[in-house]
């Protein structure tokens, strides 16, 4: 007997696969940004700013004119997320201004480069002569204040990364300036190349000086990992939390993430204990890393899992896979380079390998071998392509696309979530796959508990890369590459603990939905799939057709073991 969709999704072709009562708005204010951020280019140059600012205020009046409680769910979603994307871009240009200000002392030079490249926008003829004199005052004014900032003490990290913003917005401003009319303008071309090497030597100068302050920033030292980074602290990890609507703490995150791993521990000594090492998991996890394949054949191997993952997913209906979806995913190695901070493949349309090349240490390649072999790479293939990485780019690009409430929950904890699905299913075919699945899954466990406990003050970097090794089991290299990746590779604070965190939501609302008997895996996942990225708790809204509330707050208490 066919299972009923649920009242709040429809499979059937209709406007509102596509649109809603929300869309115009917010595919207006997309373009209008766009072209603000285009002209007043300057990064964090008080024009920009304050543009943005009164862009942000128009369109939150705008939105506030729709009539919120008779909106469809799906649309009352994109309200509430396209409100708290535009509070968020105001909160930031708020903390943009303070911190321009706090820094104000120190740019006093900055509004006459401004006023430079305001003249240049339409064109206006600069008078050569006096710009050049200009060009030599600003240098001048540059390298004296640059002396007095190399005599100040430390300054907050915030405050010397946003001096670096401003920095880069100037040089951006005289280079654009000098693009425009040199070669084009005989006066200018003949007067301004020496004044301008100056000007661009004292930027740069004043740059590094900034660099200098960031690396001595109270907080940030060097524990001996050679690994340097920020910790947030409390306050700002539950705000961001709540932004992401998680209504955890994340103490209370810890305390999942443990209950989490000790599932996988005692699993994993179910498969150690058939792989014929008792309670040495570790031997058994050191057997799995040996099954590694030579140098050369690491690309056919990836090919083995993918078909096997696909076959699997097709053969227990668990998914849609469009046609050209299966087609186009592509494959690329990764450099030495990258492989220091992303030890592991990385995936989405491009499956980019991770495997040792002839630069490499004898060690390193050992070490990249071993932490990429076949049991290992397993469920991260299906993480990576399909039904993860690949298929969500896929779909996202093709089915609300005007849908940006882009979440590391939701993209990261959808590819974690089949894992867990695989795992029920039956994927794994050995102890050996076994093993290597719970090594992710307890890798995942870790990330929410080293990163928040770094970002609680408790921790420190090498203590993290100590305790992936120890209690994970990973090579030290590639410890040290996801510590590395986590706190210095650009990533936010919560983006590691959202694999497993967006995992369980996903998880928790399969029992609700599937498990329940309202909708079947492939209605599940293709509901999913065809939402859109955002928060997990706003996808069960539309699928479950929740009343929601203009002043909506999360409260979705997923967790349950």
């Amino acid at each position: 007997m066919a299972i009923a969709v649920l009242p709040g999704w429809s499979q059937t072709t209709s406007l509102y696969q596509q649109n809603s009562e929300v869309n115009n708005i917010m595919v207006q204010y997309d373009a209008d940004r766009g072209s603000l951020s285009r002209f007043y280019a300057v990064e964090s140059s008080p024009d920009r700013r304050q543009r943005l600012q009164q862009l942000q205020t128009d369109y939150l009046k705008q939105l506030q004119q729709l009539k919120f409680e008779s909106l469809s769910t799906g649309a009352k979603v994109d309200y509430l997320l396209f409100k708290r994307n535009m509070d968020e871009q105001l909160r930031l240009l708020q903390e943009e201004e303070q911190e321009f200000s706090q820094l104000s002392p120190w740019f006093t030079f900055a509004e006459k480069i401004y006023e430079i490249e305001r003249i240049r926008r339409r064109g206006t003829q600069q008078d050569a002569q006096k710009l050049a004199a200009t060009m030599n005052a600003l240098a001048i004014e540059i390298n004296s204040t640059a002396k007095k900032l190399d005599k100040e003490s430390a300054m907050e990290i915030n405050l010397s990364r946003r001096a670096g913003f401003i920095i880069r917005g100037l040089q951006a401003a005289v280079k654009s300036v000098n693009d425009f009319y040199t070669g084009y303008d005989p006066a200018y071309t003949w007067w301004i190349p020496e004044p301008l090497k100056r000007l661009e030597t004292a930027l740069g100068d004043y740059a590094k000086t900034w660099q200098q302050k960031e690396k001595s920033a109270p907080g940030g030292k060097d524990d001996g990992s050679g690994i340097v980074g920020y910790p947030i602290g409390q306050k700002e990890l539950v705000r961001q939390l709540q932004a992401e609507m998680i209504p955890y703490t994340p103490e209370e995150l810890v305390d999942i993430a443990n209950k989490e791993f000790a599932w996988c521990d005692a699993e994993m000594l179910k498969a150690s204990r058939d792989m014929g090492f008792g309670d040495d998991w570790k031997k058994a996890i050191e057997k799995v890393k040996n099954s590694y394949v030579p140098p050369g054949k690491q690309p056919e191997a990836i090919m083995k899992l993918y078909n096997e993952s696909i076959d699997f997913l097709k053969k227990n209906k668990l998914v849609t896979i469009p046609p050209i979806a299966e087609e186009t995913w592509r494959m690329s190695m990764m450099s030495p380079q990258r492989q220091l901070v992303s030890p592991f493949f990385l995936g989405g349309e491009m499956l980019i390998i991770s495997y040792p090349t002839n630069t490499m240490a004898e060690e390193d390649k050992l070490m990249s071998m071993r932490g990429n072999n076949p049991h290992f790479s397993r469920a991260t293939v299906h993480h990576e392509l399909i039904a993860g990485h690949h298929l969500q780019g896929f779909m996202n690009n093709r089915y609300k696309a005007y849908r940006n409430f882009n979440t590391p929950f939701w993209t990261e904890g959808w590819a974690l979530y089949w894992e867990m699905i695989l795992w029920d299913l039956k994927f794994p075919q050995s102890p050996e796959d076994r093993i290597g699945m719970l090594f992710w899954r307890m890798h995942r466990c870790a990330r929410i508990i080293f990163s928040l406990n770094y970002h609680l003050g408790k921790w420190t970097p090498q203590q993290c890369i100590d305790f992936l090794v120890d209690r994970v089991g990973h090579e030290r290299a590639n410890a040290e590459g996801e510590v590395r990746r986590s706190f210095t590779g650009g990533y936010g604070p919560l983006y590691q603990l959202a694999y497993m965190i967006g995992g369980l939501q996903f998880y928790a609302m399969k029992k609700e939905l599937v498990d329940g008997g309202k909708m079947t895996y492939k209605q599940y996942h293709d509901a999913v799939l065809q939402e859109n990225a955002m928060p997990v708790e706003m996808v069960r809204a539309i699928l479950t057709n929740q009343s929601l509330s203009k002043d909506f707050k999360t409260n979705w208490r997923f967790y349950t073991k």
